[in-house]
């Protein structure tokens, strides 16, 4: 999928996301690729006929309207285009009792395989939400004696999915209580508490499809034999890709465990825009070749001088695509830039556009 494409797509769903119905008048129509298009339309006039029963007055204009201008649009075409069609229409109105009809349609940029019809107060958006996510997704585990922490590395986004607490006592021998009693109860409980992180961590990253690999952290040794024992399910324990030291077991700790593993994750989407970013504001310091601000940049552009162009994706969608087809011209090779990070947080202050140059430019 072409960045300008994700861009766009992403944005629509944002603007979907954030319409209500006032009631269930908000309909949503997934047709899938090689699906039959009359089909849908007499499914579609079957609906609105359906609709006449709706007793309140107000939607079942509503319903009827949104319903007939979706059968218009679709009698424009004479097939189902290649990868299928989604269309959303509905009344946006915030006002009770004013009518205000609105309609999105678009050819999904990949091959759309669901079929949907739905009349509700939202927009169904799971499917176009799963071709625009970042796919490249890896297992975090950091944990010492006290607790743990799993989670997820997707794309530039870190989610925490459990938190564990142990009871292994302290190193310090009760009152009372032999060096070597006290030890083997320190040993079954540690071992019980790591069993229980390897069930956890196995039972929530065995659901997530296409993980990319998983990594483990932690201040101690104890991360070192969870993961060398047979504490995790043998098909996550195959996709380790390494263990790092680290100084937090915590929320925090997943977060060191990311930076401390861009050898691990390389082709990470985090990694790889933190190191244009890093690599970026260096460049600023050091009066490098570096352009930044929308004027400065499309004059570079234009010049042919920009060797990759680097886009804040909170940036107005129009000059986007504007800038993405002109660098095509140019051989321009252009990247994406998430506000996800505290990078691109910063990139996005400082204007959300700029780009690394062939040669310094006056």
């Amino acid at each position: 999928m072409k960045q300008e494409q994700i861009l766009k797509l992403r944005k629509l769903i944002k603007e979907l996301e954030l319409i209500r119905g006032r009631h269930t008048e908000i309909v949503t129509v997934y047709i899938s690729s090689g699906c039959n298009l009359q089909e849908t339309i007499s499914m579609l006039r079957q609906e609105h006929s359906l609709a006449q029963n709706v007793k309140d007055k107000t939607v079942r204009k509503n319903v009827s309207s949104a319903l007939e201008k979706l059968i218009h649009h679709l009698q424009i075409f004479k097939i189902t285009p290649k990868n299928g069609l989604v269309v959303f229409c509905g009344n946006i109105s915030e006002k009770e009792g004013v009518s205000d009809i609105k309609l999105w349609s678009l050819e999904p940029p990949e091959k759309l395989t669901a079929k949907v019809y739905r009349c509700d107060q939202i927009f169904v958006l799971e499917h176009l939400k799963e071709m625009v996510k970042e796919k490249e997704i890896y297992g975090l585990i950091v944990l010492d004696a006290r607790e743990a922490n799993i989670g997820l590395l997707k794309g530039k986004s870190t989610e925490r999915l459990k938190h564990l607490e142990s009871t292994v006592p302290s190193k310090t021998v009760k009152g009372g209580m032999s060096a070597g009693r006290f030890d083997r109860l320190r040993e079954d409980a540690l071992n019980e508490f790591l069993t229980k992180v390897g069930e956890s961590a196995s039972q929530l990253l065995l659901k997530q499809e296409g993980l990319s690999g998983i990594i483990i952290g932690g201040p101690g040794p104890v991360k070192d034999r969870f993961a060398k024992e047979d504490y995790l399910h043998y098909e996550i324990k195959k996709k380790l890709l390494g263990v790092k030291d680290i100084g937090y077991t915590g929320k925090e700790g997943l977060e060191e465990l990311i930076k401390r593993s861009s050898d691990l994750i390389q082709k990470a989407a985090i990694v790889k825009e933190r190191g244009l970013l890093e690599k970026f504001f260096i460049g600023l310091q050091k009066d490098g070749k570096i352009t930044y601000g929308l004027k400065e940049t499309q004059k570079a552009l234009e010049q042919g001088a920009i060797d990759t162009l680097l886009i804040s994706e909170q940036f107005d969608l129009v000059d986007v695509e504007k800038l993405i087809e002109k660098a095509k011209g140019y051989g321009t090779k252009v990247e994406l830039i998430s506000i996800d990070t505290s990078e691109g947080a910063q990139f996005k202050e400082l204007g959300g556009i700029g780009g690394f140059l062939r040669y310094k430019i006056s």
